[in-house]
Protein backbone atom coordinates (compact mmCIF):
# COMPACT_ATOMS: atom_id res chain seq x y z
CA UNK A 1 0.00 0.00 0.00
CA UNK A 2 2.89 2.57 1.05
CA UNK A 3 4.77 1.74 -2.63
CA UNK A 4 1.26 2.34 -4.42
CA UNK A 5 0.81 5.55 -2.71
CA UNK A 6 4.36 6.66 -3.63
CA UNK A 7 3.28 6.39 -6.99
CA UNK A 8 0.38 7.92 -6.77
CA UNK A 9 2.60 11.21 -5.41
CA UNK A 10 4.71 11.15 -7.64
CA UNK A 11 1.89 10.49 -10.26
CA UNK A 12 0.43 14.09 -9.09
CA UNK A 13 3.92 15.78 -9.21
CA UNK A 14 4.80 15.19 -12.55
CA UNK A 15 1.36 15.77 -13.73
CA UNK A 16 0.90 19.32 -11.96
CA UNK A 17 3.67 20.83 -14.77
CA UNK A 18 1.56 19.35 -18.03
CA UNK A 19 -1.48 20.62 -16.12
CA UNK A 20 -0.21 23.84 -15.32
CA UNK A 21 0.64 24.21 -18.52
CA UNK A 22 -2.74 23.80 -20.36
CA UNK A 23 -4.12 26.08 -18.15
CA UNK A 24 -1.80 29.06 -19.35
CA UNK A 25 -2.59 28.86 -22.85
CA UNK A 26 -6.40 28.91 -21.61
CA UNK A 27 -5.86 32.06 -18.76
CA UNK A 28 -4.11 33.85 -22.07
CA UNK A 29 -7.26 32.94 -24.49
CA UNK A 30 -9.41 34.35 -21.77
CA UNK A 31 -8.07 37.28 -21.09
CA UNK A 32 -7.97 38.28 -25.08
CA UNK A 33 -11.70 37.37 -24.95
CA UNK A 34 -12.15 39.51 -21.94
CA UNK A 35 -10.56 42.44 -23.91
CA UNK A 36 -12.27 41.72 -27.58
CA UNK A 37 -8.67 40.93 -29.19
CA UNK A 38 -9.22 39.27 -31.80
CA UNK A 39 -6.22 38.18 -34.28
CA UNK A 40 -7.81 37.21 -37.53
CA UNK A 41 -7.93 38.53 -40.83
CA UNK A 42 -11.95 39.65 -40.93
CA UNK A 43 -11.03 41.64 -37.84
CA UNK A 44 -7.92 43.05 -39.07
CA UNK A 45 -8.16 42.81 -43.24
CA UNK A 46 -11.97 44.00 -43.52
CA UNK A 47 -13.39 45.91 -40.65
CA UNK A 48 -10.24 47.48 -39.78
CA UNK A 49 -10.03 48.17 -43.47
CA UNK A 50 -12.64 49.31 -44.20
CA UNK A 51 -12.74 51.52 -41.70
CA UNK A 52 -9.73 53.32 -42.59
CA UNK A 53 -11.23 53.97 -45.74
CA UNK A 54 -14.07 55.69 -44.57
CA UNK A 55 -11.79 57.69 -42.39
CA UNK A 56 -9.87 58.85 -45.21
CA UNK A 57 -12.91 59.69 -47.66
CA UNK A 58 -14.41 62.21 -44.48
CA UNK A 59 -10.82 63.84 -44.20
CA UNK A 60 -8.64 64.38 -46.98
CA UNK A 61 -10.64 62.88 -49.67
CA UNK A 62 -13.76 65.32 -48.58
CA UNK A 63 -10.81 68.14 -47.91
CA UNK A 64 -9.71 67.70 -51.68
CA UNK A 65 -12.83 68.13 -52.88
CA UNK A 66 -13.84 71.50 -50.78
CA UNK A 67 -10.38 73.07 -51.04
CA UNK A 68 -10.68 72.11 -55.10
CA UNK A 69 -14.09 73.37 -55.52
CA UNK A 70 -13.21 76.83 -53.69
CA UNK A 71 -9.58 76.96 -55.54
CA UNK A 72 -11.95 76.83 -59.19
CA UNK A 73 -14.51 79.02 -57.64
CA UNK A 74 -12.03 81.40 -56.27
CA UNK A 75 -13.72 80.97 -52.28
CA UNK A 76 -10.84 81.21 -50.40
CA UNK A 77 -13.35 80.01 -47.01
CA UNK A 78 -13.70 76.78 -48.79
CA UNK A 79 -10.36 76.17 -49.60
CA UNK A 80 -9.26 76.82 -46.05
CA UNK A 81 -12.21 74.29 -44.80
CA UNK A 82 -10.49 71.51 -47.13
CA UNK A 83 -6.95 72.30 -45.57
CA UNK A 84 -8.26 71.93 -42.18
CA UNK A 85 -10.43 68.30 -43.18
CA UNK A 86 -6.98 67.05 -44.95
CA UNK A 87 -4.93 67.95 -41.90
CA UNK A 88 -7.08 65.92 -39.86
CA UNK A 89 -6.46 62.46 -42.53
CA UNK A 90 -4.30 60.83 -39.82
CA UNK A 91 -6.35 61.09 -36.36
CA UNK A 92 -9.46 60.36 -38.83
CA UNK A 93 -8.30 57.01 -40.12
CA UNK A 94 -6.89 55.90 -36.86
CA UNK A 95 -10.29 57.06 -34.82
CA UNK A 96 -12.07 55.02 -37.33
CA UNK A 97 -9.73 51.76 -37.18
CA UNK A 98 -9.40 51.60 -33.65
CA UNK A 99 -13.49 51.81 -33.73
CA UNK A 100 -13.61 49.25 -35.95
CA UNK A 101 -11.71 47.01 -33.64
CA UNK A 102 -13.92 48.11 -30.61
CA UNK A 103 -11.55 50.22 -28.47
CA UNK A 104 -12.47 51.75 -25.06
CA UNK A 105 -13.27 55.54 -25.07
CA UNK A 106 -9.06 56.18 -23.75
CA UNK A 107 -7.86 53.99 -26.24
CA UNK A 108 -9.50 55.52 -29.07
CA UNK A 109 -9.27 59.34 -28.52
CA UNK A 110 -5.58 58.30 -27.74
CA UNK A 111 -5.05 57.34 -31.59
CA UNK A 112 -5.73 60.68 -32.79
CA UNK A 113 -1.55 61.12 -31.87
CA UNK A 114 -0.73 57.81 -32.91
CA UNK A 115 -2.64 58.50 -36.32
CA UNK A 116 -1.00 62.26 -36.90
CA UNK A 117 2.20 60.61 -36.39
CA UNK A 118 1.92 57.52 -38.66
CA UNK A 119 0.51 59.87 -41.73
CA UNK A 120 3.22 62.72 -41.52
CA UNK A 121 6.08 60.00 -41.06
CA UNK A 122 5.09 57.64 -43.32
CA UNK A 123 4.67 60.16 -46.62
CA UNK A 124 3.90 58.15 -49.76
CA UNK A 125 3.00 55.07 -47.59
CA UNK A 126 1.24 56.89 -44.82
CA UNK A 127 -2.54 55.31 -44.60
CA UNK A 128 -0.90 52.48 -44.61
CA UNK A 129 1.37 53.24 -42.15
CA UNK A 130 -1.06 54.18 -39.99
CA UNK A 131 -3.18 51.23 -40.60
CA UNK A 132 -0.08 48.89 -39.45
CA UNK A 133 0.47 50.69 -36.58
CA UNK A 134 -2.69 51.53 -35.55
CA UNK A 135 -3.65 48.13 -35.37
CA UNK A 136 -0.38 47.46 -32.85
CA UNK A 137 -1.32 50.71 -30.44
CA UNK A 138 -5.11 49.94 -30.62
CA UNK A 139 -4.42 46.26 -29.23
CA UNK A 140 -1.64 47.38 -27.14
CA UNK A 141 -4.18 50.29 -25.67
CA UNK A 142 -6.95 47.82 -25.23
CA UNK A 143 -4.82 45.03 -23.27
CA UNK A 144 -3.94 47.73 -20.16
CA UNK A 145 -7.16 48.92 -20.61
CA UNK A 146 -8.95 49.33 -16.80
CA UNK A 147 -6.20 46.83 -15.08
CA UNK A 148 -5.27 49.69 -12.80
CA UNK A 149 -6.51 51.70 -10.57
CA UNK A 150 -4.70 54.84 -12.41
CA UNK A 151 -6.41 53.42 -15.97
CA UNK A 152 -6.87 57.35 -17.17
CA UNK A 153 -2.84 57.73 -16.42
CA UNK A 154 -1.98 53.80 -18.11
CA UNK A 155 -4.08 53.55 -20.71
CA UNK A 156 -3.44 56.56 -22.91
CA UNK A 157 0.31 56.50 -22.06
CA UNK A 158 1.04 53.09 -23.50
CA UNK A 159 -1.21 53.67 -26.52
CA UNK A 160 0.76 56.82 -27.52
CA UNK A 161 4.18 55.74 -26.54
CA UNK A 162 3.97 52.56 -28.09
CA UNK A 163 2.11 53.73 -31.72
CA UNK A 164 4.07 57.02 -31.90
CA UNK A 165 7.44 55.10 -30.86
CA UNK A 166 6.41 52.67 -33.34
CA UNK A 167 5.54 55.12 -36.10
CA UNK A 168 8.79 56.78 -35.64
CA UNK A 169 10.91 53.62 -35.94
CA UNK A 170 8.55 52.02 -39.00
CA UNK A 171 6.65 54.64 -40.72
CA UNK A 172 9.77 56.17 -42.90
CA UNK A 173 10.51 52.86 -44.08
CA UNK A 174 6.90 51.94 -44.98
CA UNK A 175 6.77 55.26 -47.28
CA UNK A 176 10.24 54.30 -48.54
CA UNK A 177 8.57 50.93 -49.38
CA UNK A 178 5.34 52.83 -51.00
CA UNK A 179 7.49 55.28 -53.01
CA UNK A 180 9.35 52.80 -54.65
CA UNK A 181 6.36 51.48 -56.80
CA UNK A 182 7.46 55.22 -58.43
CA UNK A 183 10.48 53.26 -59.47
CA UNK A 184 8.37 50.99 -61.37
CA UNK A 185 6.39 53.92 -63.07
CA UNK A 186 9.43 56.06 -63.80
CA UNK A 187 10.80 52.71 -65.47
CA UNK A 188 7.97 52.32 -67.59
CA UNK A 189 7.39 56.17 -69.07
CA UNK A 190 11.00 55.00 -70.51
CA UNK A 191 9.23 52.31 -72.47
CA UNK A 192 6.97 53.13 -75.89
CA UNK A 193 3.77 54.99 -74.92
CA UNK A 194 1.86 51.72 -75.64
CA UNK A 195 3.49 49.73 -72.96
CA UNK A 196 4.00 52.14 -70.76
CA UNK A 197 0.27 53.64 -71.02
CA UNK A 198 -0.46 50.33 -69.83
CA UNK A 199 1.88 49.69 -66.93
CA UNK A 200 1.35 53.11 -65.66
CA UNK A 201 -2.56 53.20 -65.58
CA UNK A 202 -2.43 49.91 -63.93
CA UNK A 203 0.09 50.55 -61.36
CA UNK A 204 -1.09 54.16 -59.81
CA UNK A 205 -4.69 52.97 -60.35
CA UNK A 206 -3.78 49.64 -58.37
CA UNK A 207 -1.54 52.04 -55.70
CA UNK A 208 -4.90 54.16 -55.50
CA UNK A 209 -7.31 51.58 -54.36
CA UNK A 210 -5.06 49.97 -52.09
CA UNK A 211 -3.99 51.88 -48.66
CA UNK A 212 -1.08 54.42 -49.81
CA UNK A 213 -1.23 57.60 -51.13
CA UNK A 214 -1.53 57.44 -54.78
CA UNK A 215 -1.08 61.22 -55.43
CA UNK A 216 1.61 61.32 -53.16
CA UNK A 217 3.76 58.95 -55.24
CA UNK A 218 2.87 61.24 -58.38
CA UNK A 219 3.44 64.58 -56.35
CA UNK A 220 6.92 62.98 -55.35
CA UNK A 221 7.89 62.11 -58.81
CA UNK A 222 6.69 65.08 -60.51
CA UNK A 223 4.87 62.70 -62.88
CA UNK A 224 2.87 64.55 -65.40
CA UNK A 225 2.90 64.72 -69.67
CA UNK A 226 1.73 61.35 -71.25
CA UNK A 227 2.64 59.47 -67.64
CA UNK A 228 0.60 61.55 -66.02
CA UNK A 229 -2.13 61.19 -68.03
CA UNK A 230 -1.89 57.53 -67.92
CA UNK A 231 -1.99 57.69 -64.13
CA UNK A 232 -5.28 59.57 -64.56
CA UNK A 233 -6.72 57.07 -66.83
CA UNK A 234 -5.52 54.18 -64.07
CA UNK A 235 -7.19 56.06 -61.20
CA UNK A 236 -10.35 56.94 -62.97
CA UNK A 237 -11.09 52.85 -64.10
CA UNK A 238 -10.80 52.07 -60.16
CA UNK A 239 -13.13 54.87 -59.12
CA UNK A 240 -15.57 55.16 -61.99
CA UNK A 241 -15.24 51.05 -62.16
CA UNK A 242 -16.09 49.98 -58.69
CA UNK A 243 -18.87 53.16 -58.68
CA UNK A 244 -20.59 51.46 -61.65
CA UNK A 245 -19.97 47.83 -61.13
CA UNK A 246 -21.35 48.05 -57.48
CA UNK A 247 -24.55 50.26 -58.45
CA UNK A 248 -26.84 47.29 -58.10
CA UNK A 249 -25.41 47.06 -54.19
CA UNK A 250 -24.57 50.35 -53.05
CA UNK A 251 -27.14 52.66 -55.30
CA UNK A 252 -25.79 56.49 -55.32
CA UNK A 253 -24.56 56.58 -51.84
CA UNK A 254 -21.81 54.08 -53.23
CA UNK A 255 -22.39 55.80 -56.55
CA UNK A 256 -20.96 59.57 -55.31
CA UNK A 257 -18.55 58.11 -52.56
CA UNK A 258 -16.51 55.97 -54.82
CA UNK A 259 -16.54 57.97 -58.45
CA UNK A 260 -16.06 61.45 -56.38
CA UNK A 261 -14.51 59.81 -53.16
CA UNK A 262 -12.17 57.08 -53.61
CA UNK A 263 -12.02 53.13 -54.53
CA UNK A 264 -10.26 52.33 -51.35
CA UNK A 265 -13.60 51.91 -49.78
CA UNK A 266 -13.61 48.43 -51.65
CA UNK A 267 -10.70 47.18 -49.59
CA UNK A 268 -12.59 44.99 -47.45
CA UNK A 269 -14.18 43.38 -50.15
CA UNK A 270 -11.17 43.21 -51.78
CA UNK A 271 -9.65 40.71 -49.22
CA UNK A 272 -12.33 38.75 -49.13
CA UNK A 273 -13.00 38.10 -52.58
CA UNK A 274 -10.13 39.16 -55.19
CA UNK A 275 -11.27 39.24 -58.01
CA UNK A 276 -13.80 42.01 -57.85
CA UNK A 277 -10.61 43.95 -58.48
CA UNK A 278 -10.17 42.26 -61.69
CA UNK A 279 -12.80 44.67 -63.98
CA UNK A 280 -11.44 47.67 -63.07
CA UNK A 281 -8.17 46.73 -63.32
CA UNK A 282 -8.43 45.21 -66.75
CA UNK A 283 -10.13 48.49 -68.02
CA UNK A 284 -7.04 50.89 -66.85
CA UNK A 285 -5.19 48.36 -68.87
CA UNK A 286 -7.56 49.23 -71.96
CA UNK A 287 -8.05 52.85 -70.85
CA UNK A 288 -3.87 53.88 -70.44
CA UNK A 289 -2.85 53.43 -74.03
CA UNK A 290 -5.74 54.42 -75.39
CA UNK A 291 -4.95 57.60 -73.20
CA UNK A 292 -0.93 57.73 -74.70
CA UNK A 293 -1.32 56.66 -78.26
CA UNK A 294 -4.87 57.83 -79.10
CA UNK A 295 -5.75 60.85 -77.52
CA UNK A 296 -2.60 61.78 -76.31
CA UNK A 297 -4.15 63.01 -72.76
CA UNK A 298 -1.32 64.94 -70.98
CA UNK A 299 -1.36 65.97 -67.72
CA UNK A 300 0.12 69.58 -67.51
CA UNK A 301 -1.09 70.53 -64.44
CA UNK A 302 -0.01 69.98 -60.42
CA UNK A 303 1.59 66.08 -60.41
CA UNK A 304 -0.50 65.54 -57.51
CA UNK A 305 -3.48 66.00 -59.95
CA UNK A 306 -2.12 62.89 -61.67
CA UNK A 307 -3.14 60.29 -59.15
CA UNK A 308 -6.45 61.83 -58.20
CA UNK A 309 -8.61 60.29 -60.75
CA UNK A 310 -12.27 61.51 -60.38
CA UNK A 311 -11.99 62.24 -56.36
CA UNK A 312 -13.74 65.73 -56.84
CA UNK A 313 -12.92 66.47 -60.23
CA UNK A 314 -9.37 67.15 -59.62
CA UNK A 315 -7.66 64.81 -61.89
CA UNK A 316 -9.68 66.27 -64.82
CA UNK A 317 -9.84 69.75 -63.51
CA UNK A 318 -5.99 69.38 -63.06
CA UNK A 319 -6.13 68.47 -67.07
CA UNK A 320 -7.69 71.22 -67.81
CA UNK A 321 -5.98 74.05 -65.88
CA UNK A 322 -2.50 72.06 -67.82
CA UNK A 323 -4.35 73.34 -71.47
CA UNK A 324 -4.82 76.37 -70.17
CA UNK A 325 -0.88 77.19 -69.06
CA UNK A 326 -0.13 75.84 -72.07
CA UNK A 327 -2.27 77.87 -74.40
CA UNK A 328 -0.68 81.16 -72.63
CA UNK A 329 2.74 79.79 -72.34
CA UNK A 330 2.35 78.89 -76.64
CA UNK A 331 2.52 75.68 -76.58
CA UNK A 332 -1.24 74.90 -77.41
CA UNK A 333 -3.02 76.92 -79.96
CA UNK A 334 -6.49 75.93 -78.49
CA UNK A 335 -8.22 73.43 -76.89
CA UNK A 336 -9.40 71.26 -79.48
CA UNK A 337 -12.66 69.08 -79.43
CA UNK A 338 -10.45 65.84 -79.66
CA UNK A 339 -9.23 67.15 -75.98
CA UNK A 340 -12.72 67.09 -74.61
CA UNK A 341 -13.83 63.80 -76.49
CA UNK A 342 -10.74 62.40 -74.65
CA UNK A 343 -11.23 63.30 -71.48
CA UNK A 344 -14.76 62.76 -71.51
CA UNK A 345 -14.29 58.97 -72.53
CA UNK A 346 -11.13 58.15 -70.93
CA UNK A 347 -12.33 59.33 -67.70
CA UNK A 348 -15.98 58.57 -67.51
CA UNK A 349 -17.53 56.50 -70.34
CA UNK A 350 -15.28 53.79 -71.22
CA UNK A 351 -14.09 52.73 -67.45
CA UNK A 352 -17.68 52.43 -66.59
CA UNK A 353 -18.80 50.40 -69.63
CA UNK A 354 -15.46 48.19 -69.70
CA UNK A 355 -15.74 47.40 -65.68
CA UNK A 356 -19.85 46.99 -66.13
CA UNK A 357 -19.20 44.54 -68.86
CA UNK A 358 -16.45 42.62 -67.17
CA UNK A 359 -17.95 42.03 -64.16
CA UNK A 360 -21.06 41.08 -65.44
CA UNK A 361 -19.33 38.31 -67.50
CA UNK A 362 -17.66 37.16 -63.93
CA UNK A 363 -20.64 37.54 -61.97
CA UNK A 364 -22.30 35.03 -64.73
CA UNK A 365 -19.27 32.67 -64.29
CA UNK A 366 -20.13 32.90 -60.35
CA UNK A 367 -16.79 34.94 -60.05
CA UNK A 368 -18.21 37.21 -58.46
CA UNK A 369 -21.60 36.75 -56.03
CA UNK A 370 -24.29 39.20 -54.38
CA UNK A 371 -23.21 41.57 -52.36
CA UNK A 372 -19.48 40.71 -53.03
CA UNK A 373 -19.65 44.42 -53.69
CA UNK A 374 -21.66 45.68 -51.00
CA UNK A 375 -20.28 48.44 -48.46
CA UNK A 376 -21.19 49.62 -45.24
CA UNK A 377 -21.53 53.36 -45.60
CA UNK A 378 -23.15 55.05 -43.01
CA UNK A 379 -23.16 52.09 -40.49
Amino acid sequence: MEELQEKLMQAEETSEPAQNKEKKPGKFRAFLRRKDIQFSPKRYGIDALGAMAQGLFASLLIGTIIETFGSQLHIPFLVDIGGFAKAATGPAMAIAIGHALKSPPLVLFSLAAVGYAANNLGGAGGPLAVLLITLLAAECGKAVSKETKVDILVTPLTTICIGCGTAMLLAPGIGWAASSLGGIIMWATELQPFFMGIIVSVVVGVALTLPISSAAICAALSLTGLAGGAAVAGCCAQMVGFAVMSFRENRWGGLFAQGLGTSMLQMGNIVKNPRIWIPPTLASAITGPLATCVFQLQMNGAAVSSGMGTCGLVGQIGIYTGWISDIEAGVKAAITPMDWIGLVLICFILPALLSWIFCLILRKIGWIRENDLKLSIGS
